[in-house]
Formats: structure tokens, sequence, C-alpha cells
């Protein structure tokens, strides 16, 4: 893992200096933009709703108990906008389009399309893997963001259907529990979950060799280390401002 995330430091270099070429067109970054979070986007949205429904559940009958169900939508938002939203999105986002990001550039190496844009002396790192690593850093916040607000509206649905509670009351603690802060950090997470997500998955194609086995074989791997290395990065932030 640490060789490979030395590979990933390299090709994001490479992409920094494509980047500052001026080469990079505005349309890949659309295209790329449409294919990795706008087509994610259903799937996020309910994997939000079901989550904040979940919670929501399993908190709101104890609340009630204790007679703190004032304080349900407080949690419901803190603990979906801090972890749940970036964290299930981002890897909702990596299971659809980082897998298929690293199945593409896969197929590209094992067919020598990669040698074909060396040889018309075009950087293949820079052209394949920027427009995608700038995509998704700028994309998945948005989605994220969407998801947040989905997944708060829904929970005030569902602690209202479980134990009506009045939505001024779930939306009055949302307020006094949530800050600005917590929403800037958490769009922070997204957009580095998407560009981690994107650096890997395409790292993990580009180093394909072989046929159409091995494209499917580093298609699984690519899943499992953009998962494990957002993780880490999760860890990280969470270290950098919630730890005082």
């Amino acid at each position: 893992m640490i060789e490979f995330l030395g590979l990933c430091v390299q090709n994001l270099i490479k992409s920094i200096k494509y980047l500052l070429t001026g080469q990079l067109k505005f349309s890949e970054v659309v295209s790329k933009a449409a294919s990795i979070s706008y087509d994610s986007l259903s799937i996020s949205l309910i994997i939000a709703f079901i989550s904040a429904a979940v919670i929501t559940i399993q908190v709101s009958k104890q609340f009630l108990m204790s007679g703190a169900e004032s304080y349900i939508g407080g949690t419901i938002a803190i603990v979906l906008i801090r972890e749940i939203a970036p964290g299930f999105v981002a890897l909702a986002i990596g299971a659809r389009a980082g897998t298929a990001i690293s199945a593409e550039i896969a197929n590209m190496q094992v067919t020598s399309q990669v040698d074909a844009m060396k040889t018309l002396k075009v950087d293949p790192v820079g052209y394949y893997f920027t427009p995608r690593i700038i995509a998704a850093a700028i994309t998945v916040p948005m989605v994220v963001l969407l998801a947040e607000f989905v997944g708060t509206v829904g929970g005030m649905f569902i602690s209202y259907a479980t134990i009506d509670l009045h939505p001024a009351r779930y939306m009055h603690s949302v307020w006094a529990w949530l800050s600005t802060r917590d929403i800037y950090i958490s769009l922070l997470k997204a957009s580095i979950f998407g560009a981690l997500i994107s650096l890997v998955c395409a790292t993990q194609g580009y180093q394909t060799r072989g046929g159409a086995k091995e494209v499917g074989i580093s298609t699984t791997q690519a899943a499992i280390l953009s998962t494990i290395y957002m993780l880490i990065a999760d860890f990280l932030v969470n270290l950098i401002f919630y730890i005082k």
C-alpha cells in the first residue's frame, strides 16, 4: 500500500502539471462530472434517506423514553452531516463511478491505447487523470450537500411518523445544534474523498497489465483500495478538525 500511495502521489503531481499547462478542456471536466456524480445522484440520495431513517428509528424511542425527544433533530443532523452523508455518498460513488474509472483506464492500458497516446507526445496520466480528479473534487460535495438535505428532511418525516414529533421541534433542534462549520468540514471531506477516489481508481487502472481477466481484478482492487484510503482520509480529517 505504501508503494501504491507513492504512485498516487506521482500521478497527482503529473495531473497538477498537466492542469497548469492549460491543456485541460472544460468540456472534458463536464463530461466526467456527469458520469461520476450526476449518474450516482439517485443512489446517493436513496442511501442518505435510508440511513437517516434507520438512525431516527433507532434513537427516537430511547429519546422519547428519557424525555429528550426535542434533541432528535440535532442528533440526526450532526451524525448525518459530520459523517454519514460524506462517507456513504463517497462509498456509493466509489463503488459505481470509481470502479468504472478503473475499468475504463485498465481497458485502455491492455489494448495499447495508452501507448498510442505516448507516441503522440501526450502525457496519458495528465490526459486521463486530470479531468476525472477535478470533476470529482468539484461535484461530489454538491451530491453530499443534497444528500444532507434529503437525510435531514427524511429524519423529520420518520420521527413524525414514529413518535409524532412535531416538525417544528425537530427543525428547531437542527438549527440549535448545527453550525456552518460542520457543513464546511463535510464539504471539504467530500471534495477530498472525490479526488481521492478518482486518483486511486485511475492509478489502479493505469497499473493494469495483461488481458481482460486482469481488468476485472484491477477493478476489484480499485474498489478495495479507494475504500481503505478514503477511510484513512476520513480519520485524518476528523483528527484535525474535531480533536482539540
